[in-house]
Order: C-alpha cells, then structure tokens, then sequence
C-alpha cells in the first residue's frame, strides 16, 4: 500500500516521580527522584543530543521538575554555604553529622545503599560488589557483630552514587573514571568531588531539556501537578465503562472533583511555564487515564493533544455509536496509527502501539542491542509498508523514560544509541514529535465517544475496584470532606491556605493507589502505604484538625512478584495472565 512516503515515529518518553518530601520538615523519605535524574533524565537527554536528526516528546511532571529544582538548590546551597541537604542518602556525601555505627538509624543508612538493580548495578562494580557481599554475610548471621564503621559507609554511599550516575557521564567525565579506579578508602575531598559532578548534573538538567525544546528537536509536555487520574476525580463511575462490574469505593464520588482536576491542570501548567519558559502543547493526563470530562478539561486548560494506550481504543470501538469507525479499522487494520478526533472534543488523540512500547519496556532488555533494535526496526518497517495513507501514518511509542533502562546492561546505552542512530538514516522511517505531526495536517479518524481507561489494560484496575485501593480512595474522601469544611469556616488563608491546598494535591496523586494491592511487592507497598498515610497526616496538621487514628494502620501489605519490580505495566492486560 505504501508509496515510500516515509512514516514518523514519535517516541514519548515519560518523566515522573511522586513526591517523596514530608511538606512540614521539607526532608526526602525516599531518594528516588535525584537518583533517576542522574541516572536517567542525563542519560535520555544525552543520548538525543548524540543524534541531531532525531526528535523525541519528553513528558515533566511538575510535581517532579519542583524537585528537581529543590535538589539543585540545596546541592548549591550546600557547596557554597554548607547549608544541609534534607535527603539522608544525598547527605552521605557531604560533611553531615552521621548516626553512630551500630545505630538503627546508621543500619538503615547502609540498607538504603544497596537498593539498586543488583544484576546490572550492584554486581557490574567489583569493589561494590565485595561491599554489599559484606553486608550480605552480616545479615545472614544473626550472631555476628556489626563492625561496619563510617568508612565502610563513606565507600558504599560513594559506590551507590556512582553505580546511579548515568552512562554518558562515566563515559565521558574523567572525574568519574577515577574515582571508580579508587576502589574504596574514599576521602573527604572525593566525597565533595562527586557532590559536584551531581550537583552540576541536577542544575544544568532542566535547563538542558529546554534547549533540547528550543533547537526543536524535542517537544516538552507535561502532566497534572500531582499526577491524578482525571476522569476518578471527576467520576468513579467512569470505572465501569470499562469494567461493568467493577467494585467501587464506598463514598459515591470524589468531593468537587472536576474542580480539583481543573486545579492540577492550571496548577501544573503554572509549574511547567515557570520553569521551561514556554505553554506545552500536548498533556500527558496521569497515566493516560482519559473520559470524555477529562478530554473536555484537557480543552479548557488550552491542550492540544493527549495520548494514551491502545486498549483504550479497542474499547471504545466497542461502542454502538462508535460501529462505523471499528468497521473502517477492521477493513484497514493500518488506520489505528493516526490522530483520533473524539466526537465534539478539541483535543487530538494518540494511542500507543502497546506491543511495540511493552517491547522495549519487558523485552529487549536481554537482547544483543543490534539485535532488538533490528526487530524493532523491522515492526515499524511492516507498519510502514502497510499504510493505506502515509500522510497521515504516525506510529506512536510510549513509555516510561526510566525505570526500564536499570534493567538493561549499561543503562542501555548500546540500545538507545543504535536506535536513534538507525533511525537516522533510514529510508523509511523518521522520528518527530506530534505537534509537528499535527502541523502537517493529518486526517484523523474519528470516534464518536470514549470508553474511559488508562494506558494499563484499557481500565482503571490499578488505581480503583479493588478493597485496598477503594479503602485509599474512601480514607481521601474522607480528609477532603474534612478540608471543605475548614475552607468553608474560615480557619484557613494566604500561605497557610496554599499549603494545605498543595498538600492535598500530593494525596490526590496516582502513586499511592498504583502499589496498594497484594499482586505488588512488600517492600515498595510499604513505603508507599507510608507515604500515602504520611501525606494525608500533614494535611490533617495543616488544616489544625488531628489526623484519624486508622492512618497509623498500613491499608496494604503487598507479597507479589511483578515483573521488573512492579514499577512498569504492559499495556494489555492479557501480556500479564
């Protein structure tokens, strides 16, 4: 069919990570946020930057990209001034008063040192390898005595921020390299030598994705500030779209909610501007949990195009009203890779190809990189050649922009470098971004209404209909009734009355709902669990209302083994039976 048009591909990396900063003390539970910036923020914005031809959508959840900025300014505050970094792993490396050896408090320090990819990580570096080997014995023998002392601590807290750093930066920064030839026995000096290679890293980030923007080679988006799903803020019936029978919680909708979306959209774009300079074009809704409310919000805050799973799609041509466009898709099975129009809506629809994203998400990972990149290539040239209208063909991968590259060797690199370089040159295929598809003037296909669901199997499911997720919902519910009623009184204003609206935003956020459930590991159910009760307890502070007793009992335990750790998801719910 095809005329040897060549077919754009656009690859939208997803940038997120919830907020792990307790908002009364500013201290960081979890390091997770700096940790994936240098690790793989550098990594993805370096890895276009080695291939000028290639364009790429980066989504920035402004609740991430405001700690992004924190940490900066805490790194620099704490090398110019020697003000204290509120991250307790980052700490390590500068001159902080430490928990005694022995100490509960210095054990958990060396456990938080070891919470890395143990294959791709851990194991690559010998003398990290023989320090967590070390520990690996003491806590099989309950009857050792701990003599880890604070230099044992100094040179795993030096090998775990090395172990993190990205691969373009221990390829190309001589200070990395000889610190990793030092082994162990790291000084003082060393300590602040690697809090400056992160410090330069996290302030130039940002930054650094702008100018990517700016030469155009890549379109910046961004999501809700909090990452809420949209369409349960507004209507937990829009679970049954999908899934008729679906339980739900026991409260009967979410308190003004359509008024807390349109919140977290101005809020985010708030964010978002403040930072890039510029109003994105394309939203990213949470998960890309989308319904018709939530399209009609994405219009109102000025959006121009969303994206989300092709399940979402393939439910939607379950509709009656919708049999026109399923019989056009079934003839031309090619056309599912095109904008979608939704009835009366004015917002561009997008539909990831789940099998091609869940590939380089589950899959490649070990493969050859010549390999998977080669069958790859192969499954867009087939989409290539069987498009009925090249014009209008976009082939569309999205995924998440780093959890899946610890599991591939080296960060990925091999493969990240070999598919945007092959990419590059081919002659069938190049990659763009979906404003500038847009700008071509496509036609659309046209749906004439959505079955609400998110990318994750076309549903709900993994935020809502299940005991302990409705429980969460039904605990949310409950504080928002509880802050209506202290906004309506009165007892709140100026500053106080942001911060607690901004605290609620942090409990509105998807996260917490995504790990509770026993299918997801034990280990990351109770820290989100923690944080979720966490988050909710300093609403209650802010308000000047004490907190329920039940938020100092966990909602979810959690015993299941997912794969890559539960951190990732395939889009069909039949890739995970």
């Amino acid at each position: 069919m095809s005329t040897g048009t060549k077919i754009p591909v656009v690859f939208l990396w997803h940038m997120h990570q919830p907020d792990y900063r307790d908002c009364v003390t500013g201290e960081y539970y979890f390091p997770w946020t700096y940790l994936h910036a240098l690790k793989d923020y550098v990594d993805m914005a370096a890895h276009l930057e080695a291939h000028p031809r290639c364009k790429a959508v980066f989504n920035y959840v402004p609740i991430l990209i405001e700690q992004l900025d924190d940490y900066a300014r805490q790194l620099r505050a704490n090398l110019n001034s020697g003000l204290a970094i509120k991250d307790p792993v980052l700490a390590l490396l500068t001159q902080a008063d430490r928990p005694s050896p022995g100490s509960p408090e210095f054990l958990d320090l060396l456990e938080k040192c070891t919470r890395a990819n143990r294959d791709r990580i851990i194991e690559r570096f010998s003398p990290f390898r023989q320090l967590v080997h070390m520990l690996d014995a003491w806590r099989q023998d309950d009857d050792l005595p701990c003599y880890f002392n604070q230099q044992f601590l100094t040179d795993l807290a030096m090998w775990y921020h090395l172990g993190w750093l990205g691969e373009t930066v221990r390829r190309q920064d001589p200070r990395v390299e000889q610190l990793q030839k030092q082994g162990t026995g790291f000084s003082d000096e060393q300590r602040r030598e690697l809090l400056t290679i992160i410090a330069e890293l996290m302030t130039d980030l940002l930054p650094r994705y702008k100018r990517l923007a700016d030469s155009g080679q890549a379109e910046i988006i961004t999501s809700p500030y909090a990452h809420p799903i949209l369409p349960l803020l507004q209507d937990f019936n829009t679970t049954r779209e999908a899934m008729p029978d679906a339980p739900l919680p026991a409260a009967s909708h979410y308190p003004d909610g359509d008024q807390r979306a349109h919140w977290h959209l101005q809020k985010g774009l708030e964010v978002f501007e403040s930072h890039f300079g510029f109003k994105p074009q394309g939203c990213w809704a949470s998960e890309g949990a989308v319904s018709d409310g939530a399209l009609d919000s994405l219009a109102k805050a000025g959006f121009r195009w969303t994206a989300t799973g092709d399940s979402v799609m393939h439910n939607s041509l379950q509709k009656s009203q919708n049999e026109a466009a399923a019989q056009a898709l079934k003839e031309q099975p090619d056309r599912r890779h095109r904008a979608f129009a939704v009835a009366d809506k004015s917002v561009n629809i997008f539909f990831r190809d789940d099998g091609l994203s869940d590939k380089i998400g589950f899959e490649y990972a070990n493969w050859h990189a010549d390999d998977a990149v080669g069958d790859f290539l192969h499954h867009l040239e087939n989409i290539a050649d069987s498009a009925s209208d090249p014009q209008s063909c976009v082939i569309s991968i999205v995924m998440d922009g780093e959890n899946a590259w610890e599991y591939y060797p080296e960060n990925a690199y091999y493969f990240l470098d070999a598919l945007y370089a092959r990419l590059a040159d081919h002659p069938r295929l190049y990659t763009t971004t979906y404003s500038e598809f847009l700008d071509s003037q496509p036609t659309p296909e046209t749906l004439n209404g959505l079955c609400a669901g998110s990318w994750v199997y076309g549903t709900f499911s993994t935020w809502i209909a299940h005991v302990e997720k409705n429980k969460a919902w039904d605990i949310l519910c409950q504080a928002k009734t509880d802050f209506d009623e202290v906004i309506e009184a009165g007892a709140l204003q100026g500053d106080a009355l942001r911060l607690a609206t901004e605290q609620l935003a942090l409990c509105e956020g998807s996260d917490w709902f995504w790990w509770f459930g026993d299918y997801n590991p034990s280990d990351s159910v109770r820290d989100f669990d923690y944080l979720f009760r966490q988050h909710i307890k300093n609403l209650y502070q802010l308000m000047g209302k004490d907190a329920p007793a039940k938020l100092d009992i966990p909602i979810s335990l959690g015993s299941g083994t997912p794969a890559n750790g539960g951190v990732m998801r395939q889009g069909h719910a039949d890739a995970n039976s």
